[in-house]
């Protein structure tokens, strides 16, 4: 099973035979291979790490690996989805390597980890960890693998101590968390040794960005080639973690990043995914259409990942369904002008209206839209507004499938919305949706309200919460492990009101404070007022109607 598995995978790399001395290395997903080797991040880390003779590195997912070393020196983990925590602490505890850092001796790997959710807020999770990578690993991967080797047959605390001075190699023993009290804020977050006082998040600043290391059939998404177009999103929505944390927005060079990449794609697929945050906003994305319409392209399926909704023409909808793509996604958040202005998302309900009609023009058969509740600002107005603008597309573009996927706000670290909680009624406010877009045939598809208070735990985390962790892990990983794991610790960490529901205080040292993301903290203040006063906006012109 496991042979054919990886026999079944087309590499568009040539893997480097490993000295006899190579650094003997496990990467790790914590997830099913079919999601794992979806991810475009996995993939490409493994590929760098396998082209270099000075590394062998075996693959290892929750279900299928490679051949393993007896005796790794390198342990590494690709964390894409802060609940796949349990399958790190697993697979630790399956190679008998301690699940906390501190209780691992020199005989032990190097427990290292990377990933949107580590670089975000490695807090929870940084007891697990004796290295976490901050940010792109285009250069960073390189620099950590060069200063291992330099003390390579050292001690494991001269290792940490030297791997620490590479900018965005973050080591979480080497800095102290202090609290006011067991249950309250944080006091002080400061450096154990002579390391930076802060972490900066390594940051890739070239025009080739990635694409593809292999191409399988036992892919969630079959066979698919994708290449990352963009990098980031210059809209800046002041929730949106995909933005603020990648920040600057970056664009693959069209002539020689994105057009060689995807004709080595075709070379052995048929099946290209473009993704990033606002693909249609690369400045040549037209050119890009232009190429894919060829008719030597005519067999190839193509999808995009969420467009830009101004950017949904009728000409792209059309080489879509020409290309065998049914539906379309854009991320519309509300249909509130006056919430879009808080979340400075630049869209006004006239181009959401012209986009479903350009979607059915253009042959689409259905649209997917976005939506969130319990966002900083939001009244029922703003939810009566989401159900009359999905009415009105229902109207504008008739027989184009209509669905509203809908999420619950969820603070992220680095965004100008951290500082505000989980709203209580955002559960009823999603029902309210639901209850009335159903009856209008519109496909309304909630995302789990209890599991995005367990995303806001993990998101707003400090070190305390590996507690938890490891005690909900213990009781079954279940919402129900979550509740019994904060009663059995209480009085001894906060409880889930200070992480999910609270509205944090300005000056207050957040449990990520000592680690830098693509903006300091005043601007993101500057950002959260500028939010506030739409909000105060608002507020002075309700009164001046009721006068």
């Amino acid at each position: 099973m496991t042979a054919s598995v990886f026999a079944n995978e087309r590499l568009l790399f040539n893997p480097a035979t490993p000295d006899s001395d190579a650094i003997r290395t496990i990467f790790a997903f914590p997830n099913e291979y079919s999601v794992g080797i979806t991810s475009l991040g996995y993939q490409v880390v493994w590929a760098t790490l396998a082209m270099r003779s000075d590394v062998q590195v075996s693959r290892l997912f929750t279900d299928i690996h490679e051949q393993l070393p007896r005796d790794p020196e390198l342990v590494g983990f690709s964390v894409s989805w802060e609940l796949d925590y349990v399958n790190i602490l697993n697979l630790l505890e399956s190679w008998e390597i301690p699940i906390r850092a501190k209780a691992r001796s020199n005989s032990d790997p190097l427990v290292f980890g990377g990933g949107p959710v580590l670089t975000a807020n490695p807090e929870p999770f940084a007891d697990f960890f004796d290295v976490i990578l901050l940010g792109d690993g285009e250069n960073l991967l390189g620099d950590f693998i060069a200063a291992y080797k330099e003390v390579r047959n050292s001690d494991r605390p001269t290792q940490l101590q030297h791997l620490a001075q590479v900018p965005g190699v973050y080591i979480p023993s080497l800095y102290e968390v202090t609290y006011h009290d067991p249950t309250g804020t944080i006091e002080l977050i400061e450096p154990l040794a002579a390391v930076p006082n802060v972490v900066e998040k390594q940051t890739y600043r070239g025009n080739t960005l990635s694409a593809s290391t292999v191409v399988t059939e036992k892919a969630a998404w079959e066979n698919i080639y994708m290449v990352e177009v963009v990098r980031s999103c210059p809209e800046m929505c002041r929730f949106c973690l995909a933005s603020y944390l990648t920040l600057p927005f970056r664009t693959a060079s069209f002539e020689s990043s994105l057009i060689p990449a995807i004709e080595r794609g075709l070379a052995v697929t048929d099946r290209i995914g473009l993704l990033g945050a606002s693909v249609t906003q690369h400045p040549e994305f037209d050119a890009l259409l232009k190429y894919l319409s060829k008719p030597e392209y005519n067999h190839i399926r193509l999808s995009i990942a969420s467009v830009r909704t101004n950017t949904v023409t009728e000409k792209l909808a059309r080489l879509l369904a020409k290309r065998d793509t049914r539906s379309l996604t854009i991320a519309v958040e509300s249909g509130s002008e006056r919430l879009r202005r808080i979340i400075n998302k630049k869209l006004d309900n006239d181009e959401i209206m012209q986009a479903a009609v350009n979607a059915k023009a253009g042959g689409l058969s259905s649209l997917k839209l976005y939506g969130m509740v319990g966002v900083p600002g939001e009244d029922m107005a703003d939810l009566e507004q989401t159900v009359a603008m999905m009415k009105l597309l229902k109207k504008a573009a008739p027989g184009l499938r209509l669905t509203l996927g809908c999420s619950t706000f969820v603070p992220k670290a680095h965004t100008p919305f951290q500082w505000y909680g989980v709203n209580r009624q955002a559960e009823k406010r999603s029902q309210f949706l639901q209850k009335q877009l159903k009856p209008q045939g519109i496909d309304f598809r909630p995302e789990s309200y209890n599991w995005s208070v367990i995303q806001a735990l993990l998101s707003r985390g400090d070190r305390r919460l590996s507690q938890l962790l490891e005690l909900t892990r213990h009781y079954g990983d279940s919402l129900g492990s979550y509740r019994r794991a904060f009663k059995t610790l209480r009085g001894q960490i906060p409880d889930l009101d200070f992480y999910v529901y609270s509205d944090w205080s300005r000056d207050q040292v957040l449990p990520w404070s000592h680690i830098q993301g693509p903006l300091a903290q005043t601007t993101l203040l500057k950002h959260l007022a500028a939010a506030e006063a739409e909000m105060n906006k608002v507020g002075k012109e309700s009164q001046l109607v009721r006068c």
